[in-house]
């Protein structure tokens, strides 16, 4: 019989995956608004199929935004710029069903005092750090993110050739030793109808998977696998619909840790799916730093129009430092984890990064983005609490 091993995987897409698209559309529309009137209140989502885009959702603000050039723009920058692909910037039909927010959420969340808006929805949010990487972040999904990264990268420059927008990656990871090593990597890119195959693959494995592992200081014995039914030309909205909130595992920790109920694209930070999901990273990553836990998943729970958290749950996989009531101790003493506390302490609602930047590439561990939910400024405060 053979050995069990310890195996755990994760997935990432590229920006130019379905419900990517629709993802960035609706975070560049957040992005427009808020650039505009930084109090306005937005929960955006895209729909893409064929050479089609649905845009609907609601909105309150005094910004004058062209919904459709913005979603336009995207599409061009991924690089959906020819008929073949069949989505084309240039001629895909888009149809806007954005109506106003309704007066009942509104009145949940709006206070002049910041301290107390209430959130923008009920729901519960998971955060999650891991010392298993340098961002704290597991290591599947940070490879995963990197592979699709990097392949898109190549695409843009030209260096990647026959390679279309449309990828997807996959990794495993063994457990099983005191060190982890990588057992496969699966990769599924998008190509044109000419290629040639064993080049295409050959690329694929030379120049981004393997520089990729040994950017981690990872094996690069594992086993391969690339475009595993033989050929992927038909993809993006035409070869598969595409929907915003769809990737939330991979916009999170690639499976590691749960999930809540909400995605986060398209919408403002009083909706707590958002804000209170970063927030809860920013815990738990802070807290893994200061030597807590070597892993640590957060929950919090809100109900729409009140500002304090209903419930903070804390989970450590046997890897804890301190009791669980220690750790609930120092997150009431140096965290405030009501909405506007969030969005004030953030800058939420003029940010000095760009959402649409964000619904790629996942929104945590991201060390060529400066996101507020990143920094680790509360590890010396949390080190005298201990």
């Amino acid at each position: 019989m053979s050995e069990e091993r310890i195996l755990f995987t994760s997935e990432s897409v590229s920006e130019g995956h379905p419900d990517k698209i629709c993802d960035q559309i609706s975070d560049a529309i957040l992005d427009a608004v808020l650039k505009e009137d930084k109090d306005a209140f937005v929960a955006c989502e895209c729909y893409a199929t064929e050479n089609f885009l649905l845009i609907g959702g609601e909105v309150k603000t005094s910004a004058k935004i062209d919904y459709k050039e913005i979603a336009r723009r995207v599409i061009k920058d991924i690089g959906y710029d020819k008929d073949e692909y069949g989505f084309n910037y240039k001629t895909v039909k888009i149809k806007n069903l954005i109506h106003t927010q309704s007066h009942d959420i509104r009145r949940g969340v709006k206070n002049k005092n910041y301290l107390k808006i209430g959130a923008g929805d009920q729901g519960i949010m998971f955060g999650y750090a891991s010392n298993e990487s340098e961002g704290y972040m597991p290591l599947p999904i940070c490879i995963a993110h990197k592979l699709v990264r990097v392949a898109t990268q190549l695409r843009k420059s030209g260096e990647f050739k026959g390679a279309r927008p449309d990828m997807k990656s996959q990794v495993t990871i063994d457990y099983t030793d005191e060190e982890p090593r990588i057992k496969t990597i699966l990769m599924s890119v998008q190509h044109d109808e000419d290629i040639d195959e064993k080049e295409f693959k050959n690329f694929i494995k030379e120049k981004i998977m393997k520089p990729v592992a040994a950017s981690f200081h990872l094996n690069t014995d594992f086993e391969v696998l690339i475009n595993p039914t033989g050929r992927f030309v038909i993809g993006g909205p035409k070869g598969d619909t595409g929907l915003t909130g769809r990737k939330i595992i991979v916009d999170t920790y690639g499976g590691s840790s749960r999930h809540g109920g909400g995605a986060f694209s398209g919408k403002d930070p009083s909706k707590v799916d958002r804000s209170a999901a970063y927030y809860a990273r920013y815990m738990a990553k802070n807290l893994v730093a200061a030597g807590v836990a070597d892993r640590l998943e957060i929950q919090l729970s809100y109900a729409i129009g009140k500002s304090y958290p209903l419930s903070i749950s804390i989970s450590t996989f046997k890897t804890s430092h301190y009791s669980d009531e220690k750790i609930l101790e120092i997150i009431n003493k140096v965290f405030d984890a009501r909405p506007g506390a969030i969005i004030h302490a953030f800058k939420l609602r003029e940010p000095s990064f760009k959402y649409e930047d964000t619904a790629r590439y996942g929104h945590f561990g991201r060390p060529d983005l400066d996101l507020p939910w990143e920094k680790l400024d509360k590890v010396e405060e949390i080190k005298k609490c201990l």
